[in-house]
């Protein structure tokens, strides 16, 4: 009896241990992308690093899959702390520029922490599909993108320039960027199309699967967002990338940022950004899509958003302030 006593006390001992460890740890939660996309990537190498060195600065950190609009929104509503989000739609976010993604407004609450990869706007055909330009998506079955997405946003605010509809094309899928290579490829869609940084999981799914090729997006509505916003530019995915397209493919696109708000306290931020630059070299290593990153293009392209002050702290300390 006396045995099983002390058995049973110091499991509860051991319950309170964990239990209190956790209460001590700032868990924190990042809002990435889907599984197959980069987004996804980000967040799983920045917690990572982070979870690397918990037990000295007690942070803890998981990452959860949505896409930008809806990392926006769930940052603003308190059920995430960090978010990836595209460049665009953390201006629209921040200014309010965009109420049918932003129905509360301007989020001026939102803060910049760094910049990370490009992210060209991409456009993936079925061979067999007669689809050469971005033109002749028009009367096809199109994969337009998860609502919640940022591929689907900026793939709306092209076809405004247009002039398009949903109706234009014969059938307009709204499937996650998961789902978007088998349906390619089963003959679901004729097309789908996806912002997001290169090499890609899901355009190698589709590429390899079946044969499809990467579509040129350089008409003059394309040229034109670039050209008027600042947080587009023209882009191009090199040649040999995926099969099927030897070529380089001229796009327009936008840059992969990582995202707070003020809600976060200094400290937390701050050793997030310790953790991913002071191991730059390893983080550059976990995706083909960081290869080419610089710390000092990072603190500052396609931020639209102010910097979180704990960002500021760190890169004030590096000397790059």
């Amino acid at each position: 009896m006396f045995v099983k006593r002390m058995a049973m006390t110091a499991v509860a001992g051991v319950a309170l241990m964990a239990s209190s460890a956790y209460a001590d740890t700032n868990h924190v939660v990042i809002g990435t992308g889907g599984q197959t996309g980069v987004y996804y990537q980000v967040g799983g190498a920045i917690c990572r690093l982070v979870n690397k060195g918990t037990k000295d600065h007690e942070i803890n950190c998981t990452h959860k899959t949505g896409g930008s609009v809806t990392n926006i929104n769930s940052l603003r509503a308190g059920d995430i702390d960090m978010g990836v989000a595209q460049s665009d739609w953390q201006y629209h976010g921040y200014n309010g520029t965009a109420p049918e993604k932003f129905p509360d407004g301007a989020y001026p609450e939102m803060r910049a922490v760094f910049s990370v990869h490009p992210e060209p706007f991409t456009v993936v055909a079925r061979s067999d599909s007669g689809i050469k330009t971005f033109d002749d998506l028009k009367g096809k079955k199109v994969n337009v993108g998860d609502p919640g997405s940022g591929a689907r946003g900026t793939m709306e605010v092209l076809m405004a320039k247009m002039g398009w509809e949903m109706s234009d094309f014969s059938l307009a899928s709204e499937l996650k960027s998961s789902e978007q290579a088998a349906a390619l490829c089963d003959g679901k869609v004729d097309a789908i199309v996806f912002t997001v940084g290169h090499p890609s999981g899901t355009i190698k799914e589709a590429t390899t699967s079946c044969d499809s090729v990467l579509i040129d997006v350089d008409n003059a509505e394309a040229k034109k967002l670039a050209a008027d916003n600042d947080y587009y530019a023209m882009a191009s995915i090199k040649g040999g990338t995926y099969n099927g397209t030897d070529r380089d493919v001229t796009t327009f696109g936008v840059g992969a940022t990582f995202i707070s708000s003020t809600a976060a306290d200094e400290e937390t931020i701050y050793q997030m950004v310790k953790a991913v630059f002071d191991n730059f070299k390893r983080f550059k290593k976990m995706h083909p899509a960081f290869a080419n990153l610089k710390e000092e293009d990072m603190i500052v392209n396609n931020l639209s958003a102010p910097l979180h002050d704990g960002a500021i702290r760190y890169y004030k300390e590096r000397g790059w302030m």
